[in-house]
This record gives structure tokens, C-alpha cells and sequence, in this order.
């Protein structure tokens, strides 16, 4: 047990409570918890990487963590009405496309496939960068809706932009694994 380990599982800890926060419409607590989750991301790849503390555990944790955050707070929002119930679908599919490839992918043995592909890293700030700006203009009541749909619609084309490029990613490991079983089966013979 690590200590990003440790700082990944309370993160964990803290999602019912920023989920409750929003229910609740107690949209300070929300963004306080919200930011401290966030803060607490950061925290432990930073003492991963800087103090060798990075650990297979943390490997699949901190993305567990951060993904149901993420779907938890998106969840909420939707179930209070605060962003379209497409949006969630959007988010929770392109996950679970993500998940599902790349297990499929470290089945047959090509885990090394798998990499976070830099329009998802950028995905993932926007949509860290939505919630954030949803609680906080909840919490300091600023109503500037053009804010809230064009966040939303960069949301939109990163997410699809990212499924995208995953999808070609996923493939393009199969095929080519497809392609050395059948230069290894034309090299038998």
C-alpha cells in the first residue's frame, strides 16, 4: 500500500459525499469536495512519479477513481436536471468502450497497447473543467448559459473525437495482431 494508493482510495471515499452535496443542491460543499478531489489527482501522481511510489495497484486504481468521479458527479447532475441525460450516456458508452477494448487488448496479451491517448487527457480536463464551473456557478450563482452549452459542446466533439480515436486504436492492435497470426500461420507451412 502506497501512499498515492492511500490518497486514490480516499478519493474514492469522497465521491458519495460530492454526489450527496449535489443532490442536495449544497452546491459549496459540492465544490469544495470537488476541488479537493481534484487536488488529491494530482497529489498522488505527483508522489508516483517523483518518489517511485507507482505500483500496479495504482495502475488501475487512480483511473477507477478518477472515472467514477466522474460518472457520479456527471449522474448527478443529470438526475437534478442540470445536464442533458445524452450527456451522460455519451460519457458512461465512450468509458465503457475504453474499458471493454482494452481488456479485450491485455486478453490476448497486448496490455502494452493500451496508452492514454492525448485528446483523452484533454477530454478529461474538459470535463473536470464543466463540473467545475457547474458547481461553482451554482455555488456563487452566475447564470451565464452560453458558458454552460459551450462547455457542454466541447465536452461533446472531445468525447466523440476521443471514442474516435480509441475505437482506431483498439482496431488497429487487433489488426495487427491478426496480421502476425496469419504471416506465422503462412510461415508454417
Amino acid at each position: 500500500m502506497t501512499i498515492p494508493n492511500i490518497i486514490s482510495f480516499a478519493r474514492l471515499a469522497t465521491i458519495p459525499f460530492i454526489v450527496l452535496a449535489i443532490m442536495r443542491e449544497n452546491w459549496m460543499t459540492g465544490l469544495v469536495l470537488f476541488a479537493l478531489a481534484g487536488l488529491s489527482d494530482g497529489i498522488d501522481g505527483f508522489i508516483a512519479r517523483y518518489f517511485g511510489q507507482d505500483s500496479e495497484l495504482g495502475a488501475y486504481l487512480d483511473p477507477l477513481a478518477d472515472k467514477t468521479l466522474s460518472v457520479a458527479v456527471y449522474s448527478a447532475f443529470t438526475l437534478i436536471g442540470l445536464t442533458p441525460v445524452w450527456l451522460l450516456v455519451l460519457i458512461v458508452a465512450r468509458d465503457v468502450a475504453i474499458v471493454v477494448g482494452a481488456g479485450a487488448l491485455a486478453l490476448r496479451g497486448k496490455a502494452s497497447d493500451i496508452r492514454v491517448l492525448p485528446v483523452s487527457k484533454v477530454n478529461t480536463a474538459v470535463l473536470i473543467l464543466l463540473a467545475a464551473w457547474l458547481l461553482a456557478a451554482n455555488a456563487f450563482e452566475w447564470s451565464i448559459p452560453s458558458v454552460n452549452r459551450g462547455l457542454i459542446g466541447l465536452v461533446l466533439v472531445l468525447t466523440a473525437v476521443s471514442a474516435a480515436d480509441y475505437t482506431r486504436l483498439i482496431f488497429r492492435s487487433f489488426g495487427a495482431g491478426a496480421a502476425r497470426h496469419q504471416e506465422q500461420s503462412d510461415g508454417s507451412k
